[in-house]
């Protein structure tokens, strides 16, 4: 079936994990992206989950694109990136242009940066910043304990049930895609405030986001 996403950027471990199981996951998704006609958005390189998902999709015909730093280029580090390959000047410029590239989000298992990154779109789609679905790909359960801390925070008062709604949470590749495709994000007031994630090096060589409502979408 045709699928309403063009590209879905995945965060994934630049390790493979201790489980068969996610390494069959990752092989999965690629295979399902490339039979929607989604082409990937990711981190860039060819280790861990990272290789194994864009192996997969550029193995079956579809478009990777590899968003890298350069500081992390070489490929001694991550490997070889498949298909299209951007290299940006940072992490926070990575994340950015992962995101205007990308009409969903889908995190594999991983460590401290696939949190980090996931965190960081969830919380976009908080501000308003987009409305893009975010999906967490809870293979063996292994984001069952994320998801009980945001259970909790909701109950604590400090995540709306409104943005709970956000993340969308599946234990395979094709429920979640059918999930993701099915998202309708909350209402939103117009007037609300709307950022973007364009990124400005102008004012003291700082990194701020910038206040462009032709982006929050």
């Amino acid at each position: 079936m045709p699928s309403r996403f063009r590209r879905v950027c995945v965060f994934c471990g630049s390790s493979p994990g201790k489980k068969a199981s996610y390494h069959v996951a990752a092989v999965q998704l690629g295979h399902h992206l490339v039979e929607r006609g989604i082409d990937l958005v990711y981190g860039g390189g060819s280790v861990g989950l990272m290789g194994l998902v864009s192996r997969a999709v550029h193995g079956g015909g579809g478009h990777v694109l590899g968003v890298v730093p350069k500081a992390v280029l070489p490929r001694e580090l991550i490997g070889e990136t498949l298909g299209e390959l951007k290299a940006v000047a940072g992490m926070h410029q990575r994340k950015a242009e992962m995101a205007r590239h990308s009409d969903a989000f889908i995190a594999l298992p991983g460590g401290y940066g696939t949190l980090e990154e996931l965190l960081e779109v969830i919380t976009w789609a908080q501000l308003r910043i987009h409305h893009k679905p975010v999906g967490l790909l809870n293979v063996d359960g292994y984001y069952d304990s994320l998801l009980t801390f945001v259970d909790k925070a909701v109950d604590e008062g400090f995540v709306t049930p409104e943005a709970r709604r956000i993340i969308i949470a599946a234990p395979t590749p094709s429920e979640l895609l059918r999930k993701l495709e099915d998202y309708v994000p909350p209402p939103h007031d117009a007037s609300s405030l709307k950022l973007s994630w364009e990124i400005s090096t102008h004012i003291t060589g700082g990194i701020i986001y910038s206040p462009e409502p032709d982006m929050a979408r």
